[in-house]
């Protein structure tokens, strides 16, 4: 074969391949980049980064330090964006409180991490869950100077747990890392919760209302009463007059919201109802916990939702 003839065989090749691509690239769609992090929904309006800058790896637009990303749920990586949660305790008996220790490690120089932004009135943000969502604690680890976070955990029943870390670093944005910890002593699996949206604790009762749509946000409003009367002195509780936790019921993907307003900012009223306002990245169950402080105990009320996809946007089951 001449010169002339292969360099017209090589260009045919090489124009089909691309036009193969070009069709799969149709066929498939666009793939929509994951965000990072499990985050608090903002309020109000911002502009988004363009195509390429969301993509994966790309700087383009990026977020103020210790701003929050509309983002896909966190909690699923140990390590993520230079960071890691490096836990000193793997396993803690079941039935009996134990201590836990962990960290928050930079990558980059294997040294603890002790510089943090305050948000929603903690450094950090600790959280322990079942596998199977029947079982979650909110807790509240001190930090020592040389950066090591400590805990004492109580955990009643054996099996495999998740903890999560949410966090901000000074000077960079917010992350929620994820790792597993095994519960010891004899495990008995329980059904999973099944869908609720009345939750009854110490004597209060507790009803969700609204309708989560795959990505898209929405309005979740809670309603608290306690002996059939409407409760309207909840006390603040991490700077607001409620605090929401979902896991995604598939993974533990962790999303972490804040109601919409806040004490002494003239227009929220402390109960019966909190709103918020979340973004659930995809269909299927979800298990939401809802923190409140009444009479200067904090209590926590369950929900089991499922989130339908939005119509004609090609949300998928998770």
């Amino acid at each position: 074969m001449n010169t002339a003839l292969r360099i017209t065989v090589f260009a045919a090749a090489l124009a089909a391949t691309f036009g193969t691509a070009y069709g799969v690239g149709n066929a498939v769609g666009a793939v929509t980049p994951q965000q990072k992090g499990g985050h608090t929904v903002h309020h109000g309006t911002s502009g988004g980064p363009d195509d390429m800058a969301s993509m994966p790896g790309m700087s383009g637009t990026s977020a103020m330090p210790g701003m929050r990303h509309d983002a896909e749920p966190g909690g699923l990586e140990i390590s993520e964006d230079g960071y890691t949660l490096a836990l000193n305790t793997s396993q803690v008996p079941a039935g009996r409180k134990a201590d836990l220790s962990f960290s928050i490690v930079r990558d980059d120089t294997g040294r603890k991490v002790t510089d943090y932004e305050e948000q929603h009135g903690r450094e950090l943000h600790f959280i322990v869950a079942s596998r199977d969502l029947t079982v979650y604690r909110h807790l509240h680890p001190t930090r020592a100077a040389d950066g090591t976070w400590s805990t004492s955990v109580d955990l009643p029943r054996a099996g495999d747990y998740r903890v999560f870390a949410d966090f901000t670093p000074k000077g960079a944005d917010s992350l929620t890392l994820g790792a597993d910890l095994s519960v010891a002593g004899h495990h008995e699996p329980v059904e999973a919760p099944a869908p609720d949206r009345t939750a009854k604790v110490d004597g209060y009762e507790v009803r969700l209302a609204g309708t989560p749509v795959a990505g898209k946000p929405s309005t979740l409003t809670v309603t608290v009463t306690k002996d059939g009367h409407p409760v309207g002195d909840l006390q603040p509780y991490l700077g607001a007059y409620g605090h929401l936790v979902a896991l995604r019921s598939e993974d533990l993907a962790y999303l972490h919201v804040h109601p919409s307003g806040e004490p002494g900012d003239g227009t929220t009223k402390p109960g019966p109802e909190v709103s918020f306002m979340v973004t659930t990245p995809t269909a299927g169950g979800y298990r939401l916990f809802f923190d409140f402080q009444h009479e200067g105990k904090v209590r926590t009320a369950a929900f089991t939702v499922h989130v339908p996809g939005a119509r004609g946007s090609g949300a998928h089951e998770h």
